[in-house]
């Protein structure tokens, strides 16, 4: 059983507020949860997704904006389907938006990564899947704001490290955003917290099965597909605590990482003293 806080200090007062979080989060199905995948779409025809994507949406230049239409061309890439198919065997029950900002092959432009961002938190989606960034450093600022105004708001954005070794924007904002990298672990509810380092959270990215075009199935390998593990997790946590902030829903993934890592270390330590 685990007790999470969220503590203010003020320089007057210390206002603190607890909630119980037991084991009954882990068999919600996700029903009532918003939940807004940035991506190459998805296809809306495939038999894992048929009917939970409430909202297929795809940029469209305009001049010099971006604006989104409704969209039924799906996915382009296949990459926004496996994220979908992910999310959706942890949390059956949430509700999926496709919002495309990537072309064939996910290749996209970043001026419709951010207004993809930008349009899924002034919808106040309550969950937000990143599996993509950018290395550019003129995205660096305007996404750092954009993250900071959907941190105030309550959208909780989980966002996938980059597979290469430099830095990717948004995945290294860790004080307004969760962010995620692979392990070969294959429970989704046995992730993993780094504490005090920037991508702190690790999820199932390691040959992963998954929807992919078609009406196919997929084994996939990378950070894209570990951020989809931990987006389905946390809507099992909103549909059982809809009113934890964005704070409070860290806080409770740090504990569970804990509670899963004592639970591994006493396996270890009953497993040598059988040896013995």
């Amino acid at each position: 059983m685990t007790y999470v806080s969220n503590v203010e200090v003020t320089e007057y007062s210390t206002i603190s507020t607890y909630f119980q979080l037991d084991d009954g989060w882990k068999s919600r199905t996700g029903k009532g949860v918003k939940v807004a995948i940035i991506d190459s779409g998805i296809d809306l025809e495939h038999p894992d997704l048929q009917g939970k994507v409430k909202e297929s949406v795809e940029a469209q230049p305009d001049n010099k904006r971006v604006l989104f239409q409704p969209s039924k061309r799906g996915d382009s890439a296949g990459h926004g389907t496996a994220c979908a198919g992910i999310i959706s065997r942890i949390a059956p029950d949430a509700e999926l938006s496709s919002i495309k900002v990537l072309g064939a092959g996910g290749i996209g432009d970043g001026q419709a990564f951010l207004a993809g961002l930008e349009y899924a938190v002034k919808q106040r989606y309550q969950l937000i899947n990143l599996s993509l960034g950018t290395t550019k450093p003129q995205f660096f600022a305007p996404l750092h704001d954009l993250l900071d105004r959907a941190y105030q708001s309550g959208c909780i954005v989980i966002a996938a490290a980059n597979n290469l070794p430099q830095p990717s924007f948004p995945s290294i904002f860790s004080s307004s955003l969760i962010s995620v990298s692979k392990s070969a672990e294959t429970d989704p509810f046995n992730f993993g917290f780094r504490y005090g380092e920037v991508i702190e959270l690790t999820a199932p990215g390691v040959y992963v099965r998954t929807a992919w075009l078609g009406g196919s199935h997929k084994s996939l390998t990378g950070n894209s597909f570990a951020c989809p593990h931990i987006v389905g997790i946390v809507a099992l946590l909103l549909e059982a605590h809809p009113d934890l902030t964005p704070f409070q829903v860290k806080s409770a993934l740090y504990a569970i990482a804990q509670e899963n890592e004592e639970k591994v270390k006493k396996q270890e330590t009953k497993g040598k003293c059988e040896e013995i």
